[in-house]
């Protein structure tokens, strides 16, 4: 696979410890931007080789290891003695404990990026807590603004904390641990935290809240489904419609879009006529199917969009067309992003089981 590999991370060495969402994520960006992964899975698991967890370890290279036996512990330094870039997912401590924390790993590699992918971060009175996406959101503030007026707070999957606030600022610090290395020449760890990442995700909020421009409480707001004109509306056909009429040219658009007259309705900004805009706004939206209002609004720049299932966005046609989306082994999946004119990614391969000797003799 290593051949085939290409990318602005083309000869880039990663030695990925197996863990859940965030820490796979994070490497697999590093493996679709063209670095060499080497996925260590501990013996006798499930392995990524079994659906559904194949996308994300999709450009990996995969050995097994008993990192609790000495045979184990030995291969796995010896692989880091050759890479670039480690990443772990354990709790504080365990790597330590194991025989491969970053001191030792420092010892035999000064130059080795030490990524640590945790829920809490690597001290805190939390840090040795288990954890999910939920809570990690929860403490950093990002939970309680998402959800409608008077329901509890509504986590959205687990996309913000596991993948945007965790397996992309891995790669992130990552990324830039390893440019800083150019300089220095030494390596260094990396302590990537969803608790750190959820809250860094809400700066743009905290802004918001500073300047005044956030009044209300959850759901009630202009970015948070508050507004009538940035909210989403049932078809009769029981799909939906996503609009974010923000600006008075995309708000006349819409209105334009559904026939409406301006001279007949609330102003835009009024809150106090918010609740009349939705209902107007409801109702018409009930009269047609989600792609009829698709299509009346193709030709208007009023910022409404079909909402789209996961098994339907792969067949949208600007999706097509750009190929944000690609079919790795019969899986339809997200395609590598973002896009480099000189060295571009390629195309995403399935994961494939391979030796440490074998390994380690490509990278001689």
């Amino acid at each position: 696979m290593s051949s085939e590999r290409c990318g602005p991370l083309h000869g880039t060495r990663v030695v990925e410890l197996a863990g859940l969402a965030p820490g796979p994520f994070g490497c697999m960006m590093l493996a679709d931007l063209g670095a060499e992964v080497v996925l260590v899975e501990r013996p006798g698991g499930s392995g990524p080789l079994v659906p559904p967890a194949g996308p994300l370890q999709r450009n990996r290279r995969v050995v097994r290891l008993d990192l609790k036996s000495e045979a184990g512990l030995g291969d796995l330094l010896r692989l880091a003695a050759q890479a670039d870039v480690l990443v772990e997912g354990f709790r504080p401590g365990v790597a330590e404990r194991l025989g491969f924390g970053p001191a030792r790993c420092a010892e035999i590699n000064p130059r080795l990026v030490y990524g640590r992918m945790t829920g809490w971060g690597q001290d805190g009175p939390l840090a040795a807590a288990a954890g999910h996406d939920i809570d990690y959101l929860a403490v950093a503030g990002a939970l309680e603004p998402l959800g409608r007026p008077g329901r509890p707070p509504h986590a959205p999957i687990n996309l913000l904390a596991d993948f945007a606030g965790g397996g992309m600022l891995l790669a992130v610090g990552v990324l830039a641990a390893l440019l800083e290395r150019e300089r220095s020449g030494l390596g260094q760890v990396v302590d990537a935290a969803m608790v750190d990442g959820s809250a860094l995700l809400t700066t743009f909020l905290h802004g918001m809240m500073a300047a005044g421009m956030w009044p209300g409480g959850r759901g009630e707001n202009l970015l948070d489904g508050g507004a009538p004109f940035y909210d989403t509306y049932r078809a009769s056909d029981g799909g939906h419609l996503a609009v974010g009429a923000l600006e008075p040219q995309f708000y006349a658009a819409l209105l334009r879009g559904l026939d409406l007259d301006a001279g007949t309705l609330p102003d835009q900004l009024d809150r106090s006529g918010w609740p009349e805009l939705r209902r107007i706004f409801t109702e018409r939206f009930a009269t047609r199917t989600r792609d009829a209002w698709a299509a009346v609004f193709a030709g208007l720049d009023a910022c409404v969009s079909p909402v789209l299932s996961p098994a339907e966005a792969p067949d949208h046609p600007h999706n097509r067309a750009r190929g944000t989306f690609v079919e790795v082994n019969g899986l339809r999946q997200p395609a590598p992003a973002p896009r480099f004119g000189r060295t571009p990614a390629s195309t995403p391969a399935a994961a494939e089981a391979t030796t440490v000797t074998e390994v380690l003799a490509g990278w001689k």
